[in-house]
C-alpha cells in the first residue's frame, strides 16, 4: 500500500545532513566515536527527517535532523535508565530537560551531554519562527517529557496500560504534536490557530502520526518483547483484549491500513481547505501555499516512516548479539551524572 500510493522522496540536502548530524553527535558527545562510526549512518535517523520535511530550507532541516537524532539518543537513555534501575538519574534528567526547554540559552555547556545537546537543538529551532510558535513547541514538549516519565513508572512497576490508556499516552511519547509543529518552520510560516485547528488539517496530521506510531509498534514488537517491554500497542492488545499473537499482529496491521485509507480522504479535504484560503490576497496565497506544503509533508511521512523501519539498524533485532540490548547504545551508567 505504501510503496504504491506514497512514492519515496528525499530532500536534496540529505547527504550533507547525514554528514553534519554525524559530526554534531560527536561534537556534543551524544554517542561515543566508535558507535557513531559503526552505527550512525545505518540507523538512518537523517533519512527519516530528509524524507519528511521536503521543501524545508537547509538550515531548518539541519536543526530538525539534529533534534531528531537527539530524540533517539534520549529515548535510548530513558530505556537504559529503566533497564539498569536508575530512577534518580532519570528524575534528574527529566527536571533538567524541562529547564533547558524553557531557557536553552542557559544550558549549552551542561555537564550532561544530553541536556547540552537538547539545549543546542532547541535554541536553533526557536530561531525560525515567532515566540508564539516557540511557546507552543515548549508547551508540547513539556507534555512529552512527562509522558516519558509515565512510561518510566509503568515499566518499572510492570504496568501494562489498557489499549485506551496506551493510545492516549503513545500520542505523547511519539511526540505527535512536535513533528506536526515542525511542519511550520519547514513551510516558512507560523500557521494561525484557525488553520491548525481546522478539522481536516487536524485529522490529516493525527492520521499521519498515528500511522507512524502504530507502524513503529508493529516493527518494534520483536525488540520490545525481547526487552520485556510493557509499552507497545500489541502488548496491550494481548494483555487486555485477550488476543493471540497472530490476532494482535493482524489488528495492528488493520489500524495501520485504516490510517492510510482515512488519510487519503482527509488529504483531499485539506487541499480543498487550502484552495479556500488562497483568496487572492497576499496573506491568503501565503497561507494556502503553507497548508499545501504541510499536508504534502504529512503525506511524505508515510513513505519516510515505512522505509525507515525497513532500513534502520534500530529494528534488526535478529542481528544483535543480545536481542534485549541494542548494540548502538552505551550500556554503562550514562545516566549517573
Amino acid at each position: 500500500m505504501i510503496e504504491a500510493a506514497f512514492p519515496r522522496q528525499l530532500h536534496p540536502y540529505w547527504p550533507r545532513l547525514q554528514e553534519k548530524t554525524r559530526a554534531w553527535l560527536l561534537e556534543k558527545r551524544l554517542m561515543p566515536a566508535d558507535k557513531v562510526a559503526e552505527y550512525a549512518d545505518g540507523l538512518c535517523y537523517t533519512d527519516l527527517m530528509a524524507g519528511y520535511y521536503l521543501g524545508a530550507p537547509d538550515n531548518v532541516l539541519q536543526a530538525i535532523g539534529d533534534f531528531s537524532a537527539w530524540f533517539f539518543v534520549w529515548d535510548d537513555r530513558h530505556d537504559r535508565d529503566i533497564v539498569h534501575h536508575r530512577p534518580a538519574a532519570w528524575r534528574r534528567l527529566r527536571f533538567r530537560l524541562h529547564a533547558a526547554l524553557d531557557s536553552p540559552e542557559d544550558h549549552p555547556h551542561h555537564e550532561d551531554p544530553l541536556v547540552a545537546g537538547f539545549a543546542d537543538s532547541v535554541r536553533r529551532l526557536y530561531a525560525f519562527l515567532p515566540d508564539t510558535w516557540n511557546a507552543r513547541f515548549a508547551r508540547h514538549f513539556h507534555l512529552v517529557i512527562e509522558a516519558y516519565d509515565q512510561e518510566f513508572r509503568n515499566r518499572v512497576e510492570g504496568i501494562i496500560p489498557t489499549v485506551e490508556e496506551y493510545l492516549e499516552l503513545r500520542r505523547l511519547t511519539f511526540a505527535h504534536s512536535i513533528w506536526t509543529d515542525l511542519l511550520e518552520p519547514s513551510a516558512g510560516t507560523e500557521l494561525p490557530d484557525s488553520v491548525r485547528n481546522h478539522p481536516a488539517f487536524r485529522r490529516a496530521a493525527l492520521l499521519s502520526q498515528d500511522f507512524a506510531a502504530w507502524y513503529n509498534d508493529l516493527c518494534s514488537f520483536p525488540k520490545e518483547i525481547a526487552g520485556a517491554e510493557v509499552h507497545n500497542l500489541g502488548i496491550s492488545l494481548i494483555t487486555h483484549k485477550g488476543l493471540t499473537l497472530e490476532e494482535t499482529v493482524s489488528e495492528v496491521r488493520r489500524r495501520v491500513e485504516d490510517c492510510i485509507a482515512d488519510f487519503l480522504v482527509a488529504e483531499c479535504e485539506v487541499l480543498e481547505f487550502a484552495d479556500s484560503l488562497a483568496d487572492g490576497t497576499p496573506r491568503g496565497r501565503e497561507l494556502g501555499a503553507a497548508v499545501r506544503a504541510c499536508v504534502g509533508n504529512m503525506r511524505n511521512w508515510f513513505s519516510s516512516v515505512y522505509w525507515f523501519h525497513h532500513e534502520s539498524g534500530r529494528y534488526r533485532v535478529d542481528s544483535w548479539d543480545d536481542r534485549s540490548t541494542p548494540p548502538y547504545v552505551t550500556n554503562e551508567a550514562a545516566g549517573e551524572l
